[in-house]
C-alpha cells in the first residue's frame, strides 16, 4: 500500500502563488507516475498535471503556462507550483499516484483545499 500526504493549500489572492507538495510513504518503490487532480464544487475531478518517473509531464490547458509539476525521487515527493492563480483555480486538490509508468495511478491523497480570492 501506499499513502500519500498533502500539504501546502490554503488561501490567497488571485494572481499569488502557491507551492503544493504530496509526500509518498509505504510501499513507494512501486510507485512511478504522480499527478495532481482537482474538484470544484459541484464539478467532475479533474486532472490538472501529471509526471512520470523520468520526469516527462502533461497539463490541462487550463493551468498550461501557470502551474509547473515537478518530483524528487530521493524524498518520494511530488510538487505543484502555481503561479498566477485564478479564482476558478478554487477547488480540493488531490495528490494521485501508480505503479503503471502513465496515466491514472491507484492510490490518492486525502485532498488539500486550496482557495483562490478575486
Amino acid at each position: 500500500q501506499v499513502q500519500l500526504v498533502e500539504s501546502g493549500g490554503g488561501l490567497v489572492q488571485a494572481g499569488g502563488s502557491l507551492r503544493l507538495s504530496c509526500a509518498a510513504s509505504g510501499s513507494i518503490t512501486s510507485i512511478n507516475v504522480m499527478g495532481w487532480h482537482r474538484q470544484a464544487p459541484g464539478k467532475q475531478r479533474e486532472l490538472v498535471a501529471r509526471i512520470s518517473s523520468i520526469g516527462l509531464t502533461m497539463y490541462a490547458d487550463s493551468v498550461k503556462g501557470r502551474f509547473t509539476i515537478s518530483r524528487d525521487n530521493a524524498k518520494n515527493t511530488v510538487y505543484l507550483q502555481m503561479n498566477s492563480l485564478k479564482s476558478e483555480d478554487t477547488a480540493v486538490y488531490y495528490c494521485n499516484a501508480g505503479t503503471r509508468a502513465w496515466g491514472l495511478g491507484d492510490y490518492w491523497g486525502q485532498g488539500i483545499q486550496v482557495t483562490v480570492s478575486s
